[in-house]
């Protein structure tokens, strides 16, 4: 099978993606990886490739704060207020990534030291380090030249473990870890950590649904969404004979075209009103924003698919305005299925549309020249069976997203304090 991303763009597609809500959760994620991957390299217990994986759970360990807490206060949500986002961040995690196992770690790094006796997980000693590492790059980052390397030892017992705060201290001699953080010279050597990162073709497929699941950080339905427009187009291509490897790019580009939409604040993408134009210019940009972060990190076949769902037959589209004769049908499938996720499901200013008046949309848009006319009139042929497919797996695929949501509340209830 032809490989149509590597384990380390997919690595860095997967934090760079995170960036796009909030660069800063993600550069101090970055960190705190890096003196975790350090700490864990010192204990001896594990290979390169292996610490890799560490890493990536170090440079995401925060991503439930995205969900459940103001961004604005990091200090506030890690320091006081950290069950929400710990709780959030272990289940996607746990459900939506490849570390299933290693994910309680995220659960617990922020629970002290003292309170951690009688917990049995097969990873406490690691939660121990990134709890420490992570305090490390938060007081780092917020003292500068003030930060003391001591400040934490009369925490020992109590808060952090003091196993973890000897390797801490042996990094700062052996890898002179503070001393790279403020030079970014840590990033090189992240660089080289990452390099180690091997994903199977089973684990690059899990990674990229999460960052579809990811959109529901912005919006709840943008996640129904992508899966709507990920199901219509593999039907669409089915029906049009498609072959296998057709279908497989179709569905990756499916999965990552709204990927951009990251970077479009809430109140736009959820307004109960027709946009004002700088708004809509606003909006238009998660195209370009989406060909940027996914550049030459997947094959340019799945870019170009993706990219191109704005785009129109007559040249009416966006970004590149492109006509039917420059695009290839797997591009003209993904629009027309994006066409039919945004008129199938609700918006904020309209109620789902019945299946009449959506033919007639399509119909009358493909009359003027803005799609082409064989995927439409398969759509409409098999409009019941396409949407009965539809109906059956997008409800299958959203019941992780939904189990989440409900055990994060009954997680919750069971560690909040008093609880």
């Amino acid at each position: 099978m032809e490989e149509y991303i590597n384990s380390r763009n997919l690595t860095y597609l997967i934090t760079d993606s995170f960036k796009l809500i909030d660069r800063r959760l993600m550069d101090h994620g970055l960190k705190t990886a890096y003196i975790f991957c350090r700490m864990l390299e010192l204990t001896g217990k594990y290979e390169k490739f292996e610490i890799a994986d560490f890493a990536i759970l170090g440079m995401l360990h925060d991503i439930g704060a995205y969900k459940t807490d103001n961004l604005n206060d990091m200090l506030k949500f890690e320091a006081k207020e950290c069950l929400p986002h710990s709780i959030y961040g272990y289940l996607f995690m746990k459900y939506l990534s490849p570390l299933e196992e290693q994910s309680k770690i995220i659960l617990y790094h922020n629970t002290d030291y003292n309170k951690m006796e009688r917990v049995d997980y097969i990873y406490k000693e690691e939660a121990y380090l990134l709890n420490l590492a992570e305090k490390v790059a938060i007081y780092y980052n917020a003292l500068g030249s003030s930060y003391d390397p001591n400040m934490f030892d009369k925490f020992s017992g109590r808060k952090f473990s003091p196993d973890a705060l000897a390797l801490y201290k042996r990094a700062i001699g052996e890898f002179d870890i503070l001393h790279k953080l403020s030079s970014d010279a840590y990033r090189e050597e992240m660089d080289e950590i990452v390099d180690y990162v091997i994903f199977s073709d089973e684990e690059k497929d899990k990674y990229l649904a999460m960052l579809m699941y990811c959109t529901g950080f912005r919006s709840e339905s943008s996640v129904v969404d992508t899966v709507t427009t990920i199901c219509v187009s593999k039907e669409l291509g089915s029906y049009m004979k498609c072959t296998p490897e057709e279908l497989q790019k179709l569905h990756y580009g499916a999965l990552v075209h709204d990927i951009g939409m990251l970077a479009i604040p809430r109140s736009i993408i959820e307004a109960a009103r027709k946009l004002t134009p700088e708004e809509y210019a606003r909006m238009q940009t998660h195209v370009e924003i989406a060909e940027n972060l996914l550049g030459d990190r997947m094959i340019p076949e799945i870019v170009e698919i993706a990219t191109a769902h704005h785009e129109r037959c007559d040249g009416s589209g966006y970004n590149k305005g492109k006509k039917e004769h420059e695009m290839n049908l797997l591009q003209a499938i993904l629009q027309v299925g994006d066409t039919i996720t945004g008129l199938v499901n609700k918006r904020s200013y309209r109620p789902a549309l019945p299946k009449e008046k959506v033919i007639s949309i399509l119909l009358e848009e493909t009359a003027k020249g803005k799609y082409n006319k064989d995927v439409v009139d398969v759509f409409v042929l098999y409009y019941d069976d396409i949407m009965d497919v539809v109906s059956r797996e997008s409800q299958e695929i959203l019941k992780t997203h939904s189990r989440l949501r409900e055990q994060y509340e009954q997680v919750y209830r069971n560690l909040k304090p008093g609880g």
